[in-house]
């Protein structure tokens, strides 16, 4: 573990419980919203393409939001995990520590900076089209 003290550890865990918590509410806020706002309330009952284009836009920018705050919590549960089995602040690749300044900045992290350099690198070009 990355020479983090009790009470450190302790203070990180309760900062990623509390955006875990603050993730999901904004989650069902948003679900329980876009079902209460239905597409064609959006476009209106006799949509141009115009308007018709800017109300999938919104739809498909809510479906984004909610996608990206679930990813979120996954990566919040998976750092609850690492410090429940005495792993967290460990780098996934390497096994060198994380560093506990990374660790504070950003709670989630899996990797030491190099091996994240590394991994961005290798995997930059992921998931975007080609022709």
């Amino acid at each position: 573990m990355a020479y983090l003290t009790a009470p450190q550890l302790e203070s990180l865990k309760k900062q990623l419980q509390q955006h875990k918590a603050t993730l999901w509410e904004d989650v069902r806020t948003e679900l329980e919203r876009s079902g209460n706002q239905k597409y064609a309330d959006l476009a209106g009952v006799a949509p141009d393409p115009g308007e018709e284009s800017v109300a999938a836009m919104l739809v498909d920018m809510d479906a984004a939001m909610v996608d990206r705050q679930v990813h979120e919590i996954r990566d919040i549960e998976d750092a609850l995990a690492r410090i429940a089995d005495g792993s967290y602040g460990t780098c996934i690749d390497c096994g060198a520590d994380v560093g506990p300044d990374r660790l504070h900045a950003y709670p989630t992290a899996q990797r030491c900076i190099r091996c994240q350099g590394q991994h961005e690198k290798t995997f930059a070009g992921e998931g975007k089209p080609t022709l």
